[in-house]
């Protein structure tokens, strides 16, 4: 069975503006355009039931969408860096819809995912990668941004065994509500809060 995980998918203009960060880490595995995303869940390897069980419980989750962007770029794994990422500005629907999903995979009976929840695209893959050559590319890049871009859906996704990175599969689409007029002022007064 392959590997699941729920996740945001990435706008292919925003893609775009990633891919420019590609580079500058001597031994860095950069990730392909196409597999940048913000995962949500990791599932993992789950019998057919169990995925079935899954789709069935994410498809009825009735949240609305949202704007949101990407601002700063940081590493994983301060002194022996990992992986260096994109940072996703906080969004509350973002947490409050990750929160749900968290709970979903509770129920079921997978264990609590041990991560704390931190919003970000990975970049790149990082083995025996100097610590300097990681904080100069950081620092050289700090003031990136994109501009925002709305979250209509969410995915679940799934990756053959690997060191990670994909290549990704879609294997459900689920729709976020659509704000009404109304709404949408509320929510972008929400989305200013944060900066």
């Amino acid at each position: 069975m392959p590997r699941l995980f729920t996740a945001l998918e990435i706008p292919r203009n925003v893609a775009m503006s990633l891919s420019l960060l590609r580079g500058g880490i001597p031994g860095a595995r950069w990730i392909d355009v196409e597999n940048y995303h913000i995962t949500l869940r990791f599932i993992g390897d789950v019998d057919g039931r169990t995925a079935d069980e899954i789709v069935d419980r994410l498809d009825r989750i009735d949240r609305p969408e949202f704007q949101t962007t990407l601002t700063g770029i940081g590493s994983f794994g301060s002194k022996k860096p990992h992986s260096v990422y994109a940072s996703v500005a906080p969004h509350p629907e973002m947490y409050a819809l990750q929160g749900e999903i968290e709970r979903i995979c509770q129920r079921i009976g997978l264990p609590p995912d041990p991560r704390k929840f931190t919003p970000h695209v990975t970049l790149g893959r990082l083995k025996n990668c100097r610590l300097d050559d990681v904080v100069h590319y950081l620092s050289g890049r700090s003031n990136f941004y994109t501009a925002p871009f709305t979250v209509s859906r969410f995915v679940l996704l799934s990756s053959k065994e690997s060191v990670g990175g994909g290549p990704y599969l879609t294997e459900e689409v689920f729709p976020l509500r659509e704000l009404s007029f109304g709404n949408v002022h509320d929510d972008m007064e929400t989305v200013k809060s944060f900066y």
